[in-house]
């Protein structure tokens, strides 16, 4: 009994001993995470209920930064409309191109993996750079965009400075970027077990048969997850529109995340930024559970079946 109850002592220590260790291991993460995620998180849901405004002197007013978005900012409807109209539109082009390129990309042909990686490409490039590029191409004048439609005798429109075809224009720059859906549905598309298309094949279904009876239903889990990535990307739309328009012209690519930005680093009103983040929160984390509890259970999963 002695011998077993030493050992058994000894195995505590040991386990101890690691335990500590792999908290020592993981205390950077851990400090990261508390400093500079959780900190700021609570932070900003504090002050959503102040009227801080960078200074020293603030006080808690309550809900009267949430009566006033709901009551009396004008850029408040405007935002909220634009972002709307932006998710609308952006959200299933970009996925039907990213679905699109993937099945292209999909074939065994020369050369697949380098265009793999130039469609990919401005992924990994700044958004910056990125929207300074398509700013030169959107010009009314020398824009690449115009210069391309006049050869065909075709006067292109002001992109940029059109109300009408500014968030056109944001919305086919963001098409540009179906690269990171594309790579999703890649994955996706070779999980696919190669018998069930020689199987399809043998009864005689034909590639439009097999593509919405095989291919869409066993990549519903990669579509269900880019529809999230999305929306959830769609209503953080900001550095494209403030570099590209600044968000005019006449307020109609002033977006939501873009009138955070203003009330918070031009109206320097910090508190009234932070209630609007947490409303957007609030509406992101309602729309991700409106589309899980709606379109979930469609989702095939090849281990329920």
């Amino acid at each position: 009994m002695k011998v077993t109850g030493k050992i058994n002592q000894m195995r505590t220590h040991k386990h101890r001993k690691e335990a500590v260790c792999g908290y020592l291991f993981a205390a950077p993460w851990i400090i990261g995470f508390f400093v500079f995620t959780l900190y700021p998180i609570l932070s900003s849901l504090y002050y959503s209920f102040t009227n801080y405004n960078f200074s020293d002197t603030y006080k808690w007013i309550g809900l009267t930064n949430y009566k006033i978005m709901f009551s009396s900012d004008y850029l408040i409807p405007i935002a909220a409309k634009n972002t709307i109209y932006y998710a609308i539109i952006s959200v299933p082009l970009n996925m039907v191109i990213g679905l699109l390129v993937a099945v292209l990309m999909n074939r065994k042909m020369r050369g697949v993996n380098l265009l793999r990686t130039i469609y990919y490409m401005p992924n990994v490039v700044s958004v910056i750079a990125v929207s300074m590029l398509w700013y030169f191409i959107f010009q009314n004048n020398y824009g690449l965009l115009n210069t391309a439609l006049r050869a065909f005798g075709i006067e292109g429109p002001n992109w940029l400075t059109d109300p009408k075809t500014a968030k056109i224009s944001l919305i086919i720059m963001n098409c540009w970027n179906a690269g990171g859906s594309m790579i999703i549905y890649l994955a996706g598309l070779q999980g696919i077990p190669r018998q069930y298309y020689e199987a399809a094949e043998i009864d005689g279904a034909g590639s439009a048969r097999r593509f919405f009876s095989i291919t869409l239903p066993l990549l519903s889990p990669s579509i269900f997850y880019n529809l999230i990535l999305s929306i959830v990307g769609a209503l953080q739309t900001f550095s494209s529109a403030l570099v590209m328009t600044g968000g005019g012209p006449v307020y109609s690519t002033t977006f939501y995340v873009l009138a955070l930005y203003r009330r918070a680093f031009e109206d320097y009103r910090m508190g009234y930024a932070c209630a609007m983040a947490w409303i957007l929160l609030i509406v992101s984390m309602g729309i991700t559970l409106l589309v899980y509890r709606t379109l979930g259970k469609r989702v095939y999963y090849e281990s329920n079946s």
